[in-house]
């Protein structure tokens, strides 16, 4: 399993939570902030991936209920600069401390209309260690959402992400930044909705790309298997439906649709590609309730070639840490199911703000179910939960993530980094990154989860709760050098909870926590157990001037009495000016 820590080029990341843990966050505004100085909460809420898909009438574009824009023109752009002082102190196994200045510059941008909306929050830093132990670095962090509408039912919808993590060879997190990765992906293209007559045609197409860089190379200690950690994949997805809504021309709805999934994923030539076809009739069963029963053909593959072996058999590693593919090689099966697939779903809609849907079916070649529920019983709280399951790469996850967040956010950053937590701020849903992000093997992956959230504003305060599961049962060839992965099983839980609140009109404070377990049946890694906290303060000092004070505490454990617990705490004093 991989553990993931949002961290700077330090020695001790003290500051920097488990990517896994998200910080829950407070109602988003049209600009894309940063809730980790100002306040703020955030929620958390997966996709649910595979879900049979859902009459919509067209003109209703994808992103027609993705936010609360009304109609209306915003257009907010807050460029900001930023001087902090960083102590990080290791507590448990040693005592080192380390003190940094880091430099910072970035952008939070949004913009909400009829047509068009995105939000954006990009920060670049420099950080100079002071001491010989102390390293400089820089770092990139960013997170982009957005569509346009380029003619009368035609969007081009576009997301980004970039951040830093970091990993050891053996995929638990470190205190150290010799196994640093940056990760960075992006997807795009356009959606199409239009009609003949009665029938409502919809499609969409996406391209996407994900890069792992790391920054040392990985080698097996002896006795033990290398760990190929994921490079890079390119993902595409396309869909194509086409259908008359209930009442049109029969009393039940009628459709017909495909779709694609392709994801090419470097290490070894590793393929994943999912083909279906199938229809579906739409049965009003109320004016709140209708219910929709899917068959079709489903034909799935996923399939590797082996490493370069040498004179003893042994896989070749190359200098960037991951085998070398032996491009001669046949290419070998590792997942091959085809055959009908059927769905039934239900979807309850009383009001705008409650929804359900919930299906149950048979894909992949076993039973598949999941569902979303969305409460939101005044405009200062929403509750939701949402249950998923698919089959990807690690670049073609982080991918449907992003695509499934919202237009309309705020970032929510570590209040001593700066850094991404993994998640969005967002009453929309389907605003965290984290159960992409929980596990950096490159071998493929059926993904099972859940996600549910709480958040809450009340008067001055905003607070949030949430926890998740992530399940993920990792595919690869007999015969391959990554049949060891074959089987092996990945599960992660957390919780966390957020406070935050305003001290008159020019000062505030936020708080966080969070827990995270970490389990595999794969016998090089023991069960790992993260625990965190922290606290910031912010005081305006003029219009445009904003003094900063943060601490944090973070700790982990791992089942193995041969490893030391890690504990660290962290303190940043810091000025940003916005512009």
């Amino acid at each position: 399993m991989t553990w993931l820590r949002q961290s700077l080029p330090r020695g001790l990341s003290a500051s920097a939570s488990l990517c896994a843990v998200a910080l829950l966050a407070a109602p988003c505004t049209a600009r894309a902030q940063t809730i980790g100085y100002e306040g703020g909460g955030s929620s958390m809420s997966g996709g649910d991936q595979g879900e049979t898909p859902v009459y919509q009438p067209a003109g209703s574009s994808k992103r027609g209920g993705k936010g609360s824009h009304k109609g209306s023109k915003r257009l907010e752009i807050s460029p900001y600069i930023e001087v902090d002082q960083i102590v990080d102190a290791q507590l448990s196994p040693g005592n080192d401390v380390l003190t940094y200045t880091q430099l910072a510059a970035g952008v939070d941008a949004g913009i909400a209309g009829r047509n068009n909306a995105a939000s954006v929050s990009v920060r670049y830093e420099r950080q100079f260690g002071w001491g010989k132990k102390a390293r400089d670095g820089d770092a990139i962090s960013g997170i982009v959402r957005g569509y346009t509408t380029v003619a009368p039912g035609v969007t081009l919808e576009a997301g980004a992400l970039a951040t830093r993590a970091s990993f050891n060879g053996t995929g638990s997190s470190v205190v150290s930044d010799k196994t640093r990765t940056d990760i960075y992906s992006v997807y795009g293209g356009p959606s199409v909705a239009t009609r003949a007559g009665a029938v409502d045609v919809t499609a969409n197409y996406r391209a996407g790309f994900t890069k792992v860089d790391q920054s040392n190379a990985y080698v097996a200690s002896v006795g033990t298997a290398a760990a190929d950690t994921f490079d890079k994949s390119v993902t595409q997805v396309a869909d194509l439906e086409a259908g008359v809504a209930p009442g049109a021309v029969l009393p039940v709805g009628l459709g017909v649709g495909g779709s694609f999934y392709q994801e090419d994923i470097s290490n070894l030539d590793q393929r994943v590609r999912d083909m279906q076809a199938r229809a579906m009739v739409t049965v009003p069963v109320s004016r709140t309730v209708q219910a929709v029963a899917a068959i079709g053909y489903e034909d799935v593959e996923i399939s590797s070639r082996d490493a370069v072996r040498d004179a003893d058999g042994n896989p070749v590693i190359g200098s960037d840490g991951r085998y070398v593919t032996d491009k001669s090689a046949p290419r070998v099966l590792a997942y091959d199911v085809s055959g009908m697939i059927w769905d039934v779903a239900v979807m309850w809609r009383p009001s705008r703000r409650t929804s359900l849907s919930a299906h149950v079916g048979r894909r992949y070649g076993t039973t598949s179910f999941g569902g979303t529920l969305s409460y939101a019983p005044d405009d200062r709280s929403q509750f939701s939960v949402a249950v998923y399951d698919n089959i990807a790469g690690f670049g073609g996850q982080l991918n449907r993530l992003i695509d499934d967040l919202p237009d309309d956010f705020e970032a929510v950053r570590d209040p001593v980094t700066g850094d991404l937590t993994g998640c969005v701020s967002s009453l929309d849903g389907s605003n965290c990154l984290s159960g992409a992000l929980a596990s950096l093997r490159s071998s493929t992956f059926r993904a099972r989860g859940v996600a549910a959230s709480f958040t809450k504003k009340i008067g001055l305060l905003d607070a949030g709760v949430g926890l998740g599961y992530d399940r993920r049962k990792f595919i690869a060839a007999e015969g391959t050098v990554l049949a060891s992965a074959n089987g092996v099983i990945d599960e992660s839980y957390w919780l966390a909870a957020y406070l935050s609140g305003r001290l008159g009109r020019n000062a505030g404070w936020s708080a966080n926590a969070y827990a995270n377990w970490l389990s595999s049946n794969d016998a090089l890694f023991a069960d790992t157990a993260a625990y965190g906290a922290s606290a910031s303060y912010f005081r305006l000092l003029t219009r445009r001037l904003r003094a900063s004070l943060a601490v944090g505490i973070d700790g982990a454990s791992r089942k193995d009495p041969a490893i030391d617990d890690i504990w660290t705490a962290s303190a940043l004093a810091g000025l940003r000016y916005n512009f």
